[in-house]
């Protein structure tokens, strides 16, 4: 990455919308071969364009999740697991007592209880040492995280961690929304 590359990403990572002309425009290049560049950079896994999604503005409430698990097949067991889950934003491979660290959202405090505690969260997976669960109060510098709209669906019957909501507690009392890729899903994602 050169300097040029570096101002490309800067203005995109500022207003991802900036148009071809405009990043032309601050790195003294071409319209064709600022294309060019921002072609190679995404060509190369380098950036990604795409969709950010500020929780605070939906009313959506994030947590960390800190897991220690007991062995590389737990571990994989557990990301193949929530691979496709839209409540796990992202997971974070460690070195150190916790080795795994997962960002997660929820529709409402309670079913952010839900997912701390229940079948369906990432605590209750099998090969778990220990866990720490802490919800977000604030977030600073961007406000904007990679919810995974896309996977919240709602055309399965079985959620992809294979839990079933109909007959969890919580859920038939509406203190959880239920899975947002289920038909029977009653939230905002």
């Amino acid at each position: 990455m050169d300097t040029v590359d570096k101002k490309i990403i800067a203005q995109l990572q500022a207003d991802g919308r900036t148009t071809l002309k405009e990043l032309s425009k601050i790195t003294g290049f071409t319209s064709m071969g600022t294309k060019k560049r921002l072609e190679r950079l995404i060509k190369k896994g380098i950036i990604k364009v795409s969709a950010l999604i500020n929780p605070s503005a939906l009313k959506l409430h994030p947590a960390i999740i800190m897991l220690e698990m007991e062995s590389a097949e737990a571990m994989q067991e557990l990301l193949d697991r929530f691979e496709q889950c839209p409540r796990v934003i992202q997971i974070f491979k460690t070195v150190g007592g916790f080795n795994l660290i997962a960002l997660v959202v929820a529709e409402t405090q309670e079913t952010l209880e839900s997912i701390s505690m229940e079948k369906c969260s990432l605590r209750c997976s099998r090969g778990i040492r220990r866990s720490e669960f802490y919800p977000v109060s604030d977030t600073y510098f961007s406000p904007f995280l990679q919810i995974r709209e896309n996977l919240a669906h709602k055309e399965r019957k079985v959620t992809p961690c294979k839990v079933e909501c109909d007959p969890c507690y919580r859920y038939e009392t509406q203190k959880c929304v239920g899975c947002p890729t289920t038909s029977n899903y009653k939230g905002s994602l």
